[in-house]
């Protein structure tokens, strides 16, 4: 398994991923676009198993590396450092933030098929793009547990899947393959299997305000394996 995390941004699912791999054991790099210096606070929750680097430095460091940034800026990914490392793709294409990209919505392409074309020496992974931040940290279990859930990954590249499952099972997570980057649309945002899965049924009659507190207090239910396969099949395009 790969001693060494990295990761190209450090919102909200970065950040998630970072405590997981900590806790997990792993050594880990954060990196974002506004430099180290601004990592201080996500450092001094982390411990000393975690540093900060530029996203360049972050990539050629990592043993396996994750972009979790604004689709808008995946051209920004060092393209040289990232070559042969397996990178996880948690990115997903939001038109009111990313603009509108055609491609993508006459689903002709993939977000992360574009993104493998921009990383053309690495081996992209579409994977924890269908899980939001609060449910990411409080569903991971260890491996065997009876609730422990599944998140899907999809990737052109066999070996880098597999790493990428070890990845994931290591932060206690149970993957279902997809396929190709061709069938990653299965799990992007408006499909049965993006985030509210995870969430659960929201009580009826809940104010806007109470509807988003109850989202964020909610620690969410368990998505095993077989369920969400019937998700991803449930998916239309």
């Amino acid at each position: 398994m790969s001693k060494t995390l990295a990761l190209i941004g450090s919102g909200m699912i970065g950040g998630g991923l970072a405590h997981l791999a900590v806790r997990a054991g792993l050594e880990v790099v954060v990196s974002n676009s506004r430099g180290p210096e601004s990592l201080s606070g996500l450092l001094s929750e982390l411990g000393p198993r975690a540093r900060a680097a530029t996203p360049e430095v972050a990539a050629r460091e990592g043993d396996l590396v994750v972009a979790s940034i604004p689709l808008k800026n995946f051209e920004q990914l060092p393209a040289a450092a990232l070559a042969g490392k397996t990178v996880l793709d948690t990115m997903n294409y939001y038109p009111d933030r990313d603009g509108r990209v055609g491609a993508l919505d006459r689903g002709e392409t993939t977000s992360s098929e574009m993104v493998q074309r921009h990383l053309s020496g690495a081996h992209v992974v579409k994977a924890v793009n269908n899980i939001d931040w609060r449910r990411l940290t409080t569903s991971a279990r260890p491996s065997g547990a009876s609730d422990r859930s599944a998140l899907p990954i999809a990737g052109d590249d066999t070996a880098a899947k597999r790493e990428a499952a070890e990845l994931l099972d290591l932060l206690g997570y149970d993957t279902v393959d997809l396929g190709p980057l061709s069938e990653s649309w299965r799990s992007q945002p408006d499909t049965p299997a993006y985030v509210f899965c995870y969430a659960g049924a929201q009580p009826a009659g809940l104010t806007p305000e109470e509807a988003r507190r109850w989202f964020v207090e909610e620690p969410g239910v368990a998505v095993p394996a077989d369920r969400m396969k019937e998700l991803l099949a449930a998916a239309v395009r």
